[in-house]
């Protein structure tokens, strides 16, 4: 089984048209996903038999739109979605910072080996452009981190940030990173659009750093948007930097709050999970909007043995 993570920035004019010829497609073969369309592009997380994703990558490059789309390929067990969800949206990422052409203003970007090259320049500040959730469970070391819920609130904290307010550094090497490479396509457009000189991206994003740079400098795990929620991806230097959400012993399992009203990411160990049945505190598990399904993800504790 293979997981693809993809995305690609082109002119779609017809959304409804490519959507249906991606549902027609993909019902053929066995393949479980969450893809998005857009008037301005592609963005999408596929998983299936080796076999099934070849050929889903052969039709969605077959367009000369994407024939140079760049897919992330990796190794899965399993299916890592419940079924496949194609959907029609008006962007494929959302700032809060008007409208940026990714095209005109993207940063340069980087490939892995030239990324951990950069990271070590005395100029050079590292920026992890993911949510908090995200950068909480795994981050390059020394990294800069903003504490936001969702990528929408990327320009909020950079005009707020006393680094990036510092006109000493708005000459500086800024290197984005964020899982894929998605979202530094619309944080180094902003970047740039404000004034920043010499803004760079890691092309391909954390999980191809893993691939070809085996992680190096990476700590903790990668938050994925898939049914594995984390992802190992440093195999030179790992260092876990998280702790259990309730006992605070070290512990990088990541699940969401069984509380639908709360559904907060959180570190819980095995121990911990049959104490709270799976809520971040007591208080959630009195909650009357629990989740009926344990989430498969919850197979990382051996529940029958409780």
């Amino acid at each position: 089984m293979n997981v693809l993570l993809y995305y690609c920035y082109t002119k779609i004019d017809d959304t409804k048209k490519y959507c249906q010829e991606h549902i027609n497609f993909c019902q053929n073969f066995d393949l479980t996903g969450r893809i998005i369309i857009a008037d301005e592009g592609l963005n999408g997380t596929v998983s299936g038999p080796i076999k099934d994703c070849i050929q889903y990558m052969n039709f969605v490059k077959s367009d000369p739109r994407f024939e140079k789309i760049d897919f992330k390929i990796d190794s899965c067990g399993e299916h890592l979605f419940p079924k496949m969800f194609i959907k029609i949206k008006d962007y494929l990422i959302r700032l809060d910072g008007g409208v940026i052409n990714e095209n005109d203003y993207t940063g340069t970007h980087l490939s892995p080996i030239e990324f951990y090259d950069m990271m070590q320049d005395e100029d050079s500040i590292v920026l992890d452009v993911r949510s908090n959730y995200e950068h909480y469970i795994g981050k390059f070391k020394d990294s800069i981190t903003l504490d936001i819920d969702k990528f929408y609130y990327f320009p909020d904290k950079i005009r707020q940030h006393e680094l990036f307010l510092n006109p000493e550094n708005h000459n500086k090497k800024i290197l984005t990173c964020c899982t894929g490479g998605i979202k530094c396509e619309t944080a180094s457009a902003y970047l740039k659009k404000i004034g920043f000189k010499n803004v760079y991206q890691l092309h391909g994003g954390i999980i191809k750093y893993g691939i070809e740079n085996q992680g190096k400098d990476f700590d903790g795990k990668c938050y994925v948007f898939d049914g594995r929620i984390t992802k190992n991806v440093n195999t030179v230097n790992p260092n876990n930097i998280t702790k259990c959400h309730i006992c605070k012993e070290d512990c990088d399992i990541m699940v969401n709050c069984m509380n639908t009203l709360c559904y907060k990411h959180i570190t819980m160990c095995q121990k911990c999970h049959v104490i709270v049945n799976g809520c971040c505190s007591k208080k959630c598990m009195h909650s009357e909007k629990m989740r009926k399904k344990i989430p498969d993800y919850y197979r990382r504790f051996d529940l029958n043995k409780n």
